[in-house]
């Protein structure tokens, strides 16, 4: 009686969220094929009623994780930064360096969620490709906006293009996670960053 109670009083956001961030875990861990939603409920006190309320199948759960929660993380880790110092590069760097002096073991087992997102299912779900494609694309365009205010404070040098530039530099980021965890080596991923930096250096005016 007292289990119906509290799911009959459950606040709904916070349902959703709470089943958002254990699809993630449970994503991250294992993959959106293999993801079980036994697991997922598992690490809730959700019930299988109030899951299918708020994501009619397994499918529109893995796309509100896309959305919801891999979205907002990179926002927060490497959108936010460029906001916060008039020195994209400065800023970049800063970014890196934390990415290299933070490694550890979790992140070369489990990858970035969206790389992992991206290899798993861009090939198989039209749906979850153009969500991922539609991050990516973000992610360029703040980086190349941010370079471009870089150039115009003579920061950047005015002989790149901003847009390729920043291009090259989240495919890197990206490579740099996927050669650390196919290797699993937290020092692979480090020297990648690192080399990155040094790129990332060279863009100074």
């Amino acid at each position: 009686m007292m289990t119906q109670a509290l799911r009959k009083t459950r606040n709904p956001e916070q349902t959703r969220s709470d089943l958002l961030s254990a699809a993630y875990a449970e994503i991250l861990e294992s993959g959106f094929q293999a993801a079980s939603l036994e697991r997922i409920l598992a690490n809730t006190s959700v019930s299988k009623g109030a899951l299918y309320h708020h994501f009619g199948t397994k499918r529109e759960l893995g796309l509100a994780v896309v959305e919801e929660v891999i979205a907002p993380q990179l926002a927060l880790r490497w959108f936010a930064p460029f906001a916060e110092h008039d020195d994209p590069l400065a800023s970049l760097q800063r970014i890196l360096e934390e990415k290299i002096n933070t490694a550890d073991e979790s992140v070369i087992r489990c990858g970035c969620p969206l790389n992992n997102l991206i290899q798993e299912m861009s090939p198989l779900d039209e749906a979850f490709r153009h969500g991922l494609q539609q991050i990516l694309e973000r992610w360029v365009e703040v980086m190349a906006t941010a370079l471009t205010e870089g150039q115009l404070a003579r920061k950047v040098r005015a002989d790149i293009e901003p847009k390729e530039a920043a291009l090259f530099i989240v495919a890197a980021i990206e490579g740099c996670v996927g050669l650390g965890k196919n290797a699993q080596s937290v020092e692979a991923y480090q020297r990648c960053l690192r080399q990155l930096q040094l790129y990332v250096r060279s863009l100074a005016a």
